[in-house]
């Protein structure tokens, strides 16, 4: 189905089978001929075609050929995980005196989630003008966790190459929550090879360093002097293969920055990612108060990518905007507590722009 809606944008929704049941999938097409795509399956982020600096649309966003492949993939590629993205660890927490316990799927800790998390599910979906809003609701003791859990995430598009994510969550009891989209980038398009020519600046003068698990120690560590300085521009290549512990642990970046001057419900430019060759620029703004920046350094043998071909390791880069992992276990952490009457209410802005450089 294609319909042109009241705000000018191109609208096409296709389904398609799955183990799970049924995808839809929505491209969103602006006024310029730039568009989105998302899935129903996780909430996801399927496609992103943005110009280059001459006008030449190409996909930006990694993912793969088969709608199906989405499901349980180790990269998480596009989706929103949960109900608690990232690691806690040993998959145990305690609230309000009671303890927890979550699969283990990530070495010894839980994961995204985990198996069977929000970014392996088929969410309610509709859209409106131009936006898509998908909704799931998790049931108490879903995945080891309490409370029944209502989760949106709403996503809009603008003829300004402006794609906005809203993700809100209610529950009926105490629970934990933190949420983020898992889309990876390539500004030189989703089949263009490695990624680590591109150019990153992080707001950011501290960073959580972790144990040989990922699991944050809880310090919050100063990135002057360290190759997890980007306060400045800096090519993603320049001291990912340096002699530092947090990229041995993760072959290469996968750690949470500290985003400078985070104040709860602010919305707040975190990043910016750019490529010399294509000239694309990526600004991201969120009201989150952390930056998982993950180089893709595991994404060799991941499904057929949509264009077919295959993904080798750090063909592209996600910049996951979040609480801080294991927060349930850091009460010197930003709280990722969410209780009845409470709304749990994030933003992450996308912005595409061109650089003629």
């Amino acid at each position: 189905m294609t319909v042109n809606n009241k705000n000018n944008m191109n609208l096409k929704e296709t389904s398609v089978p799955s183990p799970k049941g049924e995808i839809t999938l929505y491209t969103l097409t602006n006024a310029s001929g730039a568009s989105v795509t998302l899935s129903s399956l996780g909430a996801g982020i399927v496609a992103i075609r943005v110009p280059d600096r001459d006008g030449n649309l190409a996909d930006v966003a990694l993912g793969y050929k088969n709608p199906a492949d989405y499901i349980a993939d180790g990269p998480c590629l596009g989706k929103v995980p949960g109900r608690f993205a990232n690691r806690i660890a040993k998959g145990h927490f305690t609230l309000e005196g009671k303890t927890y316990s979550l699969a283990i799927n990530n070495g010894p800790n839980a994961l995204h989630g985990g198996p069977e998390g929000f970014q392996n599910q088929i969410w309610e979906s509709h859209a409106d003008g131009n936006s898509v809003t998908f909704t799931y609701h998790a049931a108490d003791g879903e995945e080891g966790y309490p409370a029944a859990l209502d989760v949106k995430a709403e996503y809009t598009w603008t003829d300004d190459c402006e794609l906005t994510l809203r993700l809100t969550a209610e529950s009926d009891a105490a629970t934990v929550v933190n949420l983020t989209n898992h889309v990876y980038f390539n500004l030189d398009g989703e089949n263009a090879g490695s990624v680590l020519d591109h150019e990153l600046k992080l707001s950011a003068a501290a960073y959580l360093p972790t144990d040989d698990t990922q699991i944050p120690t809880g310090e919050l560590s100063p990135v002057e002097g360290t190759p997890m300085d980007f306060r400045e521009f800096k090519a993603i290549v320049r001291d990912i293969k340096a002699d530092f512990h947090p990229l041995h642990v993760g072959k290469g970046y996968d750690h949470c920055w500290v985003i400078d001057g985070y104040k709860k419900g602010v919305l707040k430019e975190s990043a910016v990612l750019w490529s010399k060759k294509s000239g694309r620029i990526l600004t991201i703004s969120t009201t989150q108060p952390g930056m998982q920046v993950y180089t893709g350094n595991w994404l060799a043998g991941c499904p057929e990518s949509i264009s077919g071909g295959a993904y080798a390791d750090y063909d592209g880069v996600a910049i996951e905007c979040q609480g801080f992992p294991d927060a349930p276990n850091h009460p010197e952490f930003p709280s990722s507590e969410l209780r009845p009457r409470e709304l749990y209410d994030e933003t992450i802005k996308f912005r595409f722009s061109i650089s003629n450089q």
